[in-house]
């Protein structure tokens, strides 16, 4: 078993088997999984908003769907992944707020999700499995080894994906 390697808010990092990467508390943001599967090469990226071209000073890629994914995949890229052979799982985006709205703000996690599924698209990568939206936050932990990420959440089942 190797170490867990953890992820906080607007950050991302990459790991390889043994080690499996985790992130707490994901609400609106969504935690995307970059993975080599024969390489046993993975990223996971926590991001907070869905577009960095709307934000003057863009100082945190890792915040946003669109360069985070591009920073997580040349990280990958650089520690030895095949760009043909990377794949993608995708958690969180839920809404966090009880009442429905079309105001954007409160759309946060659809719109996270929404944003990182067309940049998976953009840079042709398959997205094998997803568990997003509802109504409450999730912990997940990819495992490389396996492929699998198991998502976590308060007064749920574990679901593996």
């Amino acid at each position: 078993m190797g170490e867990m390697i953890r992820v906080g808010m607007a950050d991302l990092n990459i790991c390889n088997s043994p080690n499996a990467i985790t992130t707490l508390g994901l609400g609106s943001c969504v935690g995307i999984i970059l993975y080599d599967p024969i390489k046993k090469l993975a990223g996971l990226a926590h991001i907070m908003l869905p577009d960095s071209t709307k934000v003057k000073m863009n100082e945190n890629k890792a915040k946003f769907a669109d360069t985070g994914t591009d920073l997580l995949l040349d990280l990958l890229l650089k520690a030895g992944a095949g760009k043909s052979n990377i794949v993608a799982k995708i958690a969180g985006g839920a809404q966090m707020f009880a009442f429905s709205s079309n105001n954007d703000m409160l759309r946060i996690g659809e719109r996270n999700v929404e944003a990182t599924k067309e940049k998976l698209k953009l840079l042709g990568i398959r997205l094998l499995a997803q568990d997003t939206g509802l109504n409450y936050g999730r912990t997940i932990e990819f495992y490389p080894e396996t492929g699998e990420l198991v998502i976590k959440a308060v007064g749920k089942e574990k679901k593996i994906i």
